[in-house]
């Protein structure tokens, strides 16, 4: 394993407090069936949950099994397991993580425990689970998660004692886990804690002011101040006149973003970065009603040549979807096509993070995605974040550019200094 990472810690904060301490006797919450702490990002839940997780495990167990559940295993790898991992150690632990299973295996006193990864993608990660015998189970994100897969691996807690640890940032206030488990804590006879930034001591004023400017609208109201809201009225109320510039003089790289429609528009955008910006250059944009012509793709493919015009494009990021256009620029092998990532509500959340930075503007040419702004709105009847299926092609290409090709990293911030 190599020197032994020391961990200081800085003094918790309260509600940390009663995360590491409200299964130990006398905490008056020791016979809590579970834990849900909600709230503003950063704010101190994940690492504080996931040690108190393990020294519960260890305090109450031998030779048991436990699941630590993620959006995806990567996620879960790198939101909890890589912090956890020096701070048990530096607790007098000792881990091994067998890639291959999927394993955390933690030993300390004689004890071992058996930590079992797994990733709540889609409805059919519920299959994963099935069939195991646990003695709890930890779930990363839990609103990111489908309902069948979180009761999934809640039925697998069978053995006697077992306890359930959720911890999230809110979604919409018609989510399934608000609903049933943070309006019902009482009735599920689980501990509800409701965190802010406040709650983080290891975050300074500094921080709290950074983040605070990257959320606009119901993200800010969601991640900032930990409000479970619905989205409402315009997808992006931070856009207006100073996203818009002219171009600058010269570019450092471009690509074309592409969102490909026959009976429905087709929208195509050519982005330059400048500095640390990016700027969308110029635009195509063909509305087959409206122009009462359905274009072909190797007509298409002539309109992406046009809108390039010899400029050396680093690809070119087309709708998943578009198979059948995504092999026609293939196939004349002039262009590289990258399929986009098209998770919509995590794009809407970045393009609004980058729109309200100034890391993309918009040039005055392009007429049609600066129309779509304006219009472009959350379906406020949908009972979950959907924006209205109109008035969005320009800005589809916008979040396929923008989630795949600035693909921010968001970085975590934990109340622990590492020393070696």
């Amino acid at each position: 394993m190599g020197s032994r990472k020391a961990v200081v810690f800085k003094p918790f904060s309260p509600k940390q407090m009663q995360v590491l301490t409200w299964w130990c006797d006398g905490s008056g919450s020791e016979n809590k069936d579970a834990i849900i702490c909600d709230g503003a990002v950063r704010s101190g839940k994940t690492v504080c949950m996931s040690v108190s997780f393990i020294a519960w495990a260890f305090y109450r167990f031998s030779g048991e099994s436990f699941a630590m559940c993620g959006k995806t295993i990567s996620s879960l790898k790198r939101n909890v397991i890589t912090p956890l991992v020096p701070i048990l150690e530096s607790l007098g632990f000792e881990s091994e993580l067998k890639v291959t299973k999927n394993l955390l295996e933690v030993s300390r006193g004689g004890k071992t425990n058996f930590f079992y990864l797994f990733g709540g993608r889609d409805e059919s990660s519920a299959a994963l689970i099935q069939g195991m015998t646990l003695a709890g189970v930890l779930f990363d994100e839990v609103a990111l998660m489908p309902r069948s897969f979180t009761e999934q691996a809640i039925a697998r807690c069978s053995v006697e004692g077992s306890k359930f640890w959720f911890n999230c940032n809110p979604e919409h206030p018609h989510h399934w886990f608000y609903e049933q488990w943070i309006k019902k804590s009482k009735q599920k006879n689980a501990l509800s804690l409701h965190f802010t930034m406040e709650d983080n001591p290891a975050l300074s004023p500094e921080i709290v002011a950074r983040y605070k400017s990257l959320y606009t609208g119901a993200f800010y109201e969601r991640f900032v101040e930990g409000k479970w809201v619905a989205a409402e009225g315009l997808v992006y109320p931070m856009f207006g006149k100073k996203c818009i510039k002219p171009a600058p003089d010269s570019f450092t790289e471009y690509y074309v973003s592409c969102d490909y429609g026959t009976a429905n528009p087709c929208s195509m955008g050519l982005w330059g970065k400048s500095g640390e910006r990016w700027y969308r250059i110029k635009e195509y944009y063909h509305n087959s009603r409206l122009a009462k012509k359905q274009k072909t793709d190797e007509e298409y493919y002539s309109e992406l040549k046009r809108l390039t015009n010899a400029v050396k494009i680093k690809a070119v990021i087309v709708d998943p979807s578009a198979l059948s256009f995504i092999e026609c620029i293939r196939r004349h092998g002039e262009y590289r096509v990258i399929p986009a990532k098209n998770e919509v509500v995590n794009g809407i959340r970045r393009v609004s993070n980058v729109l309200a930075q100034g890391k993309i503007l918009i040039c005055p040419e392009c007429e049609d995605i600066i129309r779509e702004f304006s219009l472009y709105r959350w379906d406020e009847k949908a009972g979950k974040d959907v924006p209205k299926k109109e008035n969005d092609h320009a800005m589809d290409d916008m979040r396929y550019f923008v989630s795949t090709v600035l693909g921010e990293k968001e970085q975590g911030f934990y109340s622990i200094s590492v020393t070696r």
